[in-house]
């Protein structure tokens, strides 16, 4: 439930923006544990165990759980992503149809239900009787496969990569405003700054807090005119 609490609006490109703006930098399961030990619970924290903080902090490809449970989360969500982000390429035209190279549908299957059944058996199979939560091989390959076709297929998609311009162009110009009026965020995120919290730390929380509608919305409050009515 708490790996991506600090994940930005616009996914990656948000991440992307805000590590760029911020002069602290910016990653998402970084911030995913700071939300848990400083931001929640009205700046008491979470209180949750040291195995969970691990398990949110490693949950990112690159990242190493110390526990089976962790393992778990950092598999799922690779699993999860992949087929979640073709099911939005889908529906936004970048993708025409779910039909990925036949090297990978010999190991996965043909629909996005048999590939998503083919990864999580063979995660439960593979793992029985071993301290570690792993696949096998064949299936760790044809999901690699996989993610590097969704690279060329969609997230270097010319059109996927126009929106993302824009999302990183919205987040970071949201970021340099509040920067010079710190004003006009919510208190309960100025109220950090009494705690001596950098102020640019504090508007990457405000900002990362945001889903991507509530970061246009903000956007078009700050920035775009209300046209004159003539009655």
């Amino acid at each position: 439930m708490g790996h991506d609490l600090g994940h930005t609006p616009f996914g990656h490109a948000g991440e992307r923006a805000l590590n760029r703006a911020c002069s602290e930098g910016f990653m998402h399961s970084e911030q995913s544990v700071r939300v848990c030990e400083v931001l929640e619970n009205d700046g008491k924290g979470l209180n949750l165990t040291a195995e969970v903080i691990d398990g949110i902090r490693n949950h990112r490809t690159g990242g190493n759980p110390a526990t089976l449970e962790g393992k778990v989360v950092r598999l799922s969500d690779k699993i999860a992503y992949i087929h979640h982000d073709m099911d939005d390429a889908l529906r936004a035209g970048i993708l025409k149809n779910d039909k990925v190279p036949v090297s990978i549908m010999r190991v996965l299957g043909e629909t996005t239900a048999e590939r998503l059944d083919s990864m999580i058996r063979d995660v439960i199979f593979t793992s029985r009787g071993i301290n570690d939560i792993v696949m096998s091989k064949d299936v760790g390959i044809a999901m690699k496969s996989l993610r590097n076709w969704m690279f060329k297929n969609v997230y270097t998609n010319k059109t996927a990569k126009s929106q993302e311009g824009k999302a990183e162009d919205l987040v970071e110009t949201l970021y340099y405003h509040f920067l010079t009026h710190f004003e006009i965020i919510p208190d309960e995120y100025k109220m950090l700054i009494e705690r001596k919290e950098k102020k640019e730390i504090v508007i990457a929380d405000y900002i990362s807090s945001m889903t991507d509608r509530y970061a246009i919305s903000t956007y078009h409050d700050l920035f775009i005119p209300i046209p004159w009515m003539v009655v």
